[in-house]
């Protein structure tokens, strides 16, 4: 690994680590301090969405302005959002504060800086070390796979075990971490099992098993059970995100980088704003376990038309 980009991996996992730990309390947080949840979903639906707005416009200025200058101001627009949480419990406060700093609640890092990043990976590395396919077929599905990652968003699923078993938030915390670390070796092992079964088998035989696990989920009897439950859709949900990426960036020249990775990354931030903003309600009016029911099915659903269009298009290394 170049010293570049091990500075880009090094800074992205220092973001990554402070927004897991966001995903996981800023829900009980809230729920400190008052709110509803229908109000809750509110903020980080707002907070996604503001996010989307904020990938968009990186995507089309952050050449002009300097990729490491946006990158500098968008880290220092979260640190503040995020400072300012602590310190009011008015709604519109809150939701002020969310758009200004593109809230994440989803616990997973997908905002603009992520995409930012992703354009400039490529530049430390060789063509033939990134995969091809193809950018307007899979972003269509890409909205599908999003909404019901919003319903399955960390804020919503440490909710639902802190309400469904009563866990703890040091509970939640070892959870949650167990939970990163098994998406960090997912991530890794993803370009192993890529080079044995194909890309596209690895994205879809992956990550719909992750999907049937989190909706066993409600099922279990007890917080244990549910939290095997959990680890084990972590363990296999990520496997997608490392090969979907290479996808998207491998057909556009290095000038275009920028622009591809924000503009496909945009869609699936519009797609994860839906599920929080509907979710609180659904869990406050139909039924705490809703969310995870509906996000697990769109997912599912995803995987299926993702198998139906690529499964017969092959990378160029699978095609030999």
């Amino acid at each position: 690994m170049t010293r570049d980009a091990a500075l880009v991996c090094a800074a992205g996992g220092l973001r990554a680590a402070a927004i897991s730990l966001v995903g996981v309390l800023i829900v009980i947080h809230l729920a400190s301090r008052g709110l509803s949840v229908g109000a809750i979903g509110l903020v980080i639906g707002t907070g996604i969405a503001a996010s989307a707005a904020g990938t968009i416009i990186t995507a089309l200025r952050a050449d002009r302005w300097g990729r490491r200058r946006t990158l500098v101001v968008l880290s220092l627009l979260s640190a503040a959002g995020y400072a300012a949480l602590a310190f009011t419990a008015a709604l519109p406060v809150l939701i002020l504060i969310a758009a200004a700093a593109m809230l994440n609640g989803l616990g997973r890092d997908r905002g603009p800086a992520s995409a930012l990043e992703q354009a400039l990976l490529p530049a430390t590395t060789t063509d033939e070390r990134r995969t091809r396919a193809v950018v307007r077929r899979i972003a269509g599905l890409f909205a599908i796979d999003s909404i019901g990652g919003g319903f399955l968003s960390s804020a919503l699923v440490a909710y639902w075990f802190f309400e469904r078993y009563g866990t703890t938030e040091v509970q939640l915390a070892y959870l949650f971490f167990a939970a990163r670390i098994l998406n960090v070796v997912s991530h890794l092992a993803a370009a192993w099992i890529a080079r044995r079964i194909g890309l596209v088998n690895t994205m879809v035989l992956t990550h719909l098993p992750s999907s049937v696990f989190m909706m066993l989920a409600p099922a279990a009897p007890t917080a244990a059970v549910a939290a095997a439950f959990f680890l084990a859709r972590e363990a296999l949900v990520e496997m997608d995100v490392p090969t979907r990426q290479s996808y998207v960036l491998a057909v556009v020249p290095p000038s275009a980088r920028t622009y591809a990775s924000g503009m496909t990354n945009v869609t699936r931030n519009a797609g994860w704003a839906v599920g929080p903003l509907i979710g609180g309600s659904v869990m406050q009016h139909l039924s705490l376990a809703a969310p995870l029911f509906i996000g697990g099915t769109l997912k599912i659903l995803y995987d299926l038309a993702l198998y139906r269009s690529f499964r017969h298009l092959k990378a160029p290394e699978e095609a030999i």
